[in-house]
């Protein structure tokens, strides 16, 4: 009885909505499972979409849990209990049959039947309380736009879902389907993925973040058990399933790209353990720090996020990172990502072309051919600057006899799972007979085959490369970099490298260096990017949009 009049109110005041002319119902369907960690992230950025939350009513259910999922789950709906219109909830108490025997990530038949009961309950549910809309999210799904509901109701689609990013190519769409269902790659799907091609697509799969739209007739027809399918010639799976329930009734699932709406995390192999899923979540809020924001957590449920790591070294001497004081907004993302990865890495303030004078500018030596090989010029005050602010790194290695050192520029984003990676490079490394500098990261320039260094998984012989984002430097190869005495022949760092171990192009340049004994590896794959490429939204670049090294400087010193 008490379920009845619950229904019966519900029923009302929903259906009153379309005489009152407010703005679609919806009924949320959130699963949990063993995600303590990340649901402090996902229900502060729920929480904070700007859809009418009385408009939104969640059906909530949670079971096989390991951790403390039910009790942020339960203080939260406690906070908001009076913001939604409804929330109904079913939470099981510790272990069940279908995890005594297996680990968190452990899929059996009967855990696909159980996930499948609880879709379709939630989809009948939305249907029995006259829903305008479903929206399906899983509580590893981070919705960091907060419009991202109403955008998906304003595309007026039977079946939409937002285009989310993870640490990967992973996202929460498919762009091909074999004729047995399997994974299909195709040419299509990575413009879409990196936002080159920008819209909604019609896919033969979306997942993890959908909403339905329950007012058309056609949405009758979904479903996620396979005996409700006629002919159902598909596997046990709810994903699936809804994607040929949709396919059959001539439902297009649409996914859209348009805006950037959030992130989602891999889901877990079979006998993955949960530390796997700590990690992910860590390559996830690195990722959300390339954008310059963190991810957003709320005062309530802060007090359930994982203490950060204890910092080290990552078995360097030495960690630098090279930042301008007028960039005091790359310094505080990088100190936030620093935090996140658990290293301890000293703040080198930048020499600033801009601040440099003509009375130390006269004291230099540049090479006199040198003219950028792309934009054919001179040397500007910014690359002044950045070699400047490298040789003052490269000098201190050598006073304080520092063995090995990574070297960071501010503008960079990590390898999900970075400090794994800097372990495996660096334990090859540790190996080898000889070695001076290592790239993390930079731009291949060579396009000849770089070899992979005897003996290694992880390491190539460095070839033509620009870019000083991130490298390890050896105490000998530090030295190797200042005796060559650059300030009297100078060049751009990212040249000077390459003419150090002898890949340069230029025959005329290297002849200035006689001494060309740099051994140089770099990693590979790559362990740092930047965080965006010339011509990008949000592009700066200090040494480019600096000035010309003046003329009469130039001339000056040269005809020394």
């Amino acid at each position: 009885m008490k379920f009845l009049n619950v229904f019966i109110l519900v029923f009302v005041i929903m259906t009153k909505s379309h005489a009152d002319n407010k703005q679609p119902t919806v009924l949320v369907s959130i699963l949990v499972r063993n995600k303590a960690h990340t649901l402090p992230y996902f229900l502060s950025n729920f929480e904070a979409l700007n859809y009418p939350k009385d408009r939104m009513a969640l059906w909530i259910r949670s079971d096989h849990n390991v951790d403390n999922s039910l009790d942020i789950l339960r203080q939260w709906i406690f906070s908001v209990k009076n913001k939604y219109h409804s929330i109904d909830t079913e939470f099981i108490e510790g272990l069940t049959q279908y995890s005594n025997e297996y680990g968190p990530a452990h899929w059996t038949s009967e855990r696909f039947q159980h996930i499948i009961n609880l879709r379709e309950s939630a989809l009948n549910f939305a249907r029995k309380i006259w829903a305008d809309y479903l929206f399906t999210i899983d509580c590893d799904v981070f919705l960091v736009n907060p419009d991202t509901l109403n955008y998906l109701v304003s595309k007026n689609y039977t079946v939409v879902a937002p285009m989310l990013r993870s640490d990967s190519l992973y996202s929460n769409f498919w762009y091909g389907m074999t004729d047995d269902y399997y994974y299909q790659r195709t040419d299509e799907y990575t413009p879409v993925l990196y936002r080159e091609n920008l819209g909604c697509f019609a896919v033969p799969m979306v997942h993890t973040c959908v909403l339905i739209d329950l007012r058309r007739l056609e949405s009758d027809s979904l479903t996620y058990v396979p005996s409700k399918v006629e002919n159902f010639d598909g596997p046990n799976d709810d994903i699936i399933t809804f994607a040929i329930s949709a396919n059959r009734s001539d439902i297009t699932l649409n996914i859209c790209n348009e805006l950037k709406f959030g992130y989602l995390m891999l889901p877990l192999e079979q006998n993955d353990e949960l530390s796997l899923d700590y990690d992910q979540l860590t390559n996830i809020k690195l990722e959300v720090l390339n954008e310059m924001n963190t991810l957003y957590v709320n005062d309530l449920l802060k007090k359930f996020v994982r203490d950060l790591p204890k910092k080290d070294m990552l078995g360097f001497d030495k960690i630098f990172m090279i930042n301008l004081l007028r960039r005091p907004e790359r310094r505080k993302r990088m100190n936030a990502c620093f935090d996140e990865i658990g290293i301890q890495v000293d703040i080198l303030n930048a020499v600033d072309g801009k601040a440099l004078n003509e009375s130390f500018l006269e004291k230099l030596k540049f090479m006199p051919e040198f003219s950028d090989p792309y934009h054919k010029r001179p040397m500007k005050l910014g690359e002044i600057g950045c070699f400047l602010s490298h040789l003052n790194i490269w000098r201190e290695i050598v006073a304080e006899n520092y063995q090995t050192t990574l070297v960071l520029e501010d503008d960079i984003r990590f390898e999900p799972f970075f400090r794994h990676k800097v372990q495996n490079v660096m334990a090859e490394v540790r190996k080898l007979p000889d070695w001076d500098l290592v790239y993390f990261g930079r731009k291949r320039l060579q396009e000849s085959e770089e070899p992979w260094v005897e003996g290694t998984n992880f390491l190539v012989h460095a070839g033509y490369s620009y870019w000083t984002l991130g490298y390890v430097l050896s105490f000998k190869g530090a030295k190797k970099l200042l005796e060559a005495d650059p300030l009297t022949r100078l060049v751009p760092v990212d040249e000077y490298l390459p003419i150090l171990f002898d890949k340069h192009p230029q025959e005329s340049w290297k002849g200035h260096y006689p001494r060309r004994d740099l051994v140089a590896f770099s990693a590979a794959p790559l362990l740092i990017y930047p965080t965006h490429y010339t011509g990008e939204k949000g592009y700066i670049s200090d040494t480019e949009d600096s000035v010309i090294v003046p003329e009469i400087l130039r001339s000056t010193r040269e005809d020394l």
